[in-house]
């Protein structure tokens, strides 16, 4: 057997892409997450049977609110609502793999609490991310 050794992640640097435009200056967290339910069926002997379902995805940003400056994570989000774009999160801006998946908009809230930073989530229905490799520095 195989030992693999790991290359724990920490997120700096990061690259956040969605559709055209790069919003990592305005966000703190993304996060792609599955979900998927185990199913059991049984039957009238009493033997059961279990499956689980194939994952669905959600992706989900958190990131500060910005209404004054021009096309603003912020704006984007309202204005976008309903559309699917293309989502790019690369971990580690310079080197490794990114992501890509396709989401579907929602914009977040708009508020907060006096004296803080106004920070808000979404989460986005999303496809399946796709892995892609990071290319070699030639």
């Amino acid at each position: 057997m195989a030992a693999i050794a790991a290359q724990p992640l920490v997120l700096m640097a990061v690259l956040l892409t969605i559709g055209t435009d790069n919003y990592e200056a305005a966000a703190s967290s993304g996060v792609c997450s599955p979900s998927s339910s185990p199913t059991t069926w049984s039957g009238l002997n009493g033997e059961t049977h279990t499956d689980t379902s194939l994952a669905t995805w959600t992706c989900d940003l958190t990131y500060v609110q910005d209404w004054e400056t021009t096309n603003s994570l912020s704006q984007y989000l309202l204005t976008n609502e309903g559309d699917s774009v293309s989502v790019t999160f690369k971990p580690k801006s310079g080197s490794g793999p990114s992501f890509t998946a396709t989401v579907s908009i929602t914009p977040g809230a708009v508020g907060g609490t006096v004296n803080s930073f106004a920070e808000t989530s979404v989460s986005f229905g999303s496809t399946k991310p796709t892995l892609v490799p990071a290319v070699p520095a030639t």
